[in-house]
């Protein structure tokens, strides 16, 4: 395998906010607690660890809640070790979190995973007193359906058609032996197709509801590696955010905190989310809709329940299963229950974690450690020979399409398309002809400055037409450089939010790509890999 290196602006796919965090940009300093550096850990972890010996209950009941989760579970003993771990006070985890995609949905959630892997072993070598223990959070409260209900394979999207309704993490698996079938259909007969369909086959299939399949997979995948499986829609976990919940009903904490944070934010940066004035939800089977209070009275929005103030912190405290946090408090809802240090997520993620700070300040959490996911760009061997035939540089297909083709046009073509000397050479005429405007009558000069415009927009439309004759000579060699990008580009996309991961385990096999991800993947190296995987 093979690995290069690109810097996030050099990529061009990531926020301004993004690429000025991860630069330390002076103006972001406020917005969040330490930046991810080994260096900073030793801090976090003496933080982390007096806040949690304050609340010496919250490991004993995370532990028990886990080992319930993982009562079903077969050959789990290293993320058993890893569960029963978290009892000692010298344990902490690093987490990610991710939708319950089918079948894992987009390629990143690889990438999440094994970040967290790989941190942690980085911080065992660097502080080998302390344990570190992986997390995946799953969302399983989320009630997108939309956004889940399908993954591509080689472009092609499988998906499931169901009507959905609540908590994704509680709809059962119906129909999904039909989505295997399709699948099956386009993934041929080799080894590595007959183990992808029986990881499906197993994982959907052999599992009632999607959190429970869910889990499986991912424990299928990287179980060895001590992987924690977290699913928050828990009644006892629930329980420990009990005066975080009832503050949010009763003051609207998070909605005050967060808009203050608002209110001075960067004017060079677009806000990710904007908080409600109550940010939980209420949760039951096959609802969830949003908690609003009006007229005196707390409503559950398109239903006709209704709670007086007294009968909403009864209904809290018999039934906090029942209180579903929104993407502002479900951060301090992870923070509460675990021993975390960081926080690995993607662009968007990392966004809308930078607002929340001051309200994690009011709870009295500890705010996280704050890192990027590892992006990468997977290229096989036979993709990188067309790379090296057709002399590109791989920066260069990370340009927008029509960018690539006029790069690639001047690059090529045997005659000169670059009129900039030209446009020099006549705005110094011009320049004479200003000075002789001034000497002699200055309504001249508005005559003289419309031939400029007139001249200089002419050489440029005959650049532009000698590029488009250049092109349309060169176009087989642009057509297959083309055709390139987009196969690695898919819908002028990154790869990694676009392709599953099976696309790859079909022609690599899951254990050997795996493999070479988790060996070629740094999480502390802020910049985007290239991975050329050998053939």
């Amino acid at each position: 395998m093979t690995l290069k290196k690109l810097s996030y602006p050099d990529s061009k796919y990531f926020s301004s906010l993004m690429e000025d965090y991860l630069v330390e940009k002076d103006v972001l300093n406020s917005l969040y607690h330490r930046f991810p550096r080994l260096d900073n850990f030793q801090d976090q972890i003496k933080e982390k660890q007096v806040e949690f010996n304050l609340k010496p209950n919250v490991r004993k009941i995370l532990v028990k809640s886990l080992l319930n989760q993982y009562s079903d579970l077969n050959n789990a003993q290293n993320s058993l070790d890893s569960i029963n771990l978290l009892k000692d006070e010298n344990t902490f985890t690093i987490t990610t979190g991710h939708q319950l995609n089918l079948f894992t949905g987009p390629l990143y959630f690889l990438y999440k995973i094994i970040s967290v892997i790989n941190l942690c072993k980085q911080l065992k070598v660097t502080y080998p007193s302390y344990n570190f223990v992986p997390v995946y959070w799953m969302a399983t409260e989320d009630h997108d359906f939309e956004e889940i209900q399908y993954f591509k394979f080689h472009g092609k999207k499988v998906v499931w058609n169901k009507e959905a309704n609540g908590g994704v993490g509680r709809l059962n698996t119906d129909g999904l032996k039909d989505v295997l079938e399709i699948f099956k259909s386009q993934l041929g007969t080799s080894k590595n197709a007959h183990e992808i369909v029986e990881l499906f086959k197993t994982a959907y299939l052999g599992h009632d509801n999607l959190a429970s399949a869910t889990r499986f997979l991912a424990h299928q995948l990287f179980g060895a590696d001590g992987l924690v499986i977290v699913d928050g829609d828990d009644s006892d976990l629930k329980s420990l955010m009990l005066p975080h919940f009832e503050e949010e009903l009763l003051d609207q904490t998070s909605f005050h905190r967060v808009s203050e944070t608002i209110e001075n934010w960067p004017a060079d940066y677009k806000v990710q989310v904007t908080p409600r004035e109550i940010n939980l939800f209420y949760l039951k089977d096959d609802l969830r809709e949003r908690i609003i209070f009006e007229n005196e009275q707390y409503k559950v929005v398109d239903t006709e329940i209704t709670f007086s103030e007294k009968e909403i912190l009864t209904e809290l405290n018999q039934f906090p299963e029942r209180f579903s946090p929104n993407v502002i408090i479900r951060p301090l809802y992870q923070e509460t229950i675990l021993p975390n240090l960081c926080y690995i997520g993607g662009g968007g993620e990392m966004a809308y974690w930078l607002e929340l700070r001051k309200y994690f300040n009011s709870q009295k959490i500890t705010f996280p450690i704050l890192l990027m996911r590892n992006s990468a760009l997977i290229i096989s061997h036979k993709e990188y020979k067309k790379i090296q035939k057709l002399d590109l540089e791989i920066q260069d297909l990370f340009l927008k399409n029509y960018q690539l083709e006029e790069k690639l046009t001047r690059q090529l073509s045997e005659i000169e398309i670059d009129f900039s000397v030209q446009k020099n050479h006549l705005k110094n005429q011009f320049k004479e002809i200003y000075t002789l405007a001034q000497q002699t009558d200055h309504s001249f000069e508005g005559a003289v400055a419309a031939q400029e415009h007139k001249q200089i927009k002419g050489l440029e439309h005959l650049e532009k037409r000698l590029l488009k004759a250049q092109k349309r000579k060169l176009k087989d060699f642009l057509q297959r450089a083309t055709i390139l990008q987009q196969e690695l580009f898919p819908n002028s996309s990154l790869q990694e939010r676009q392709e599953n991961f099976s696309s790859f385990y079909v022609e690599y096999g899951g254990a050997n790509l795996i493999k070479e991800l988790k060996e070629n993947l740094d999480p502390l190296d802020l910049r985007f890999s290239i991975i050329i995987l050998d053939s």
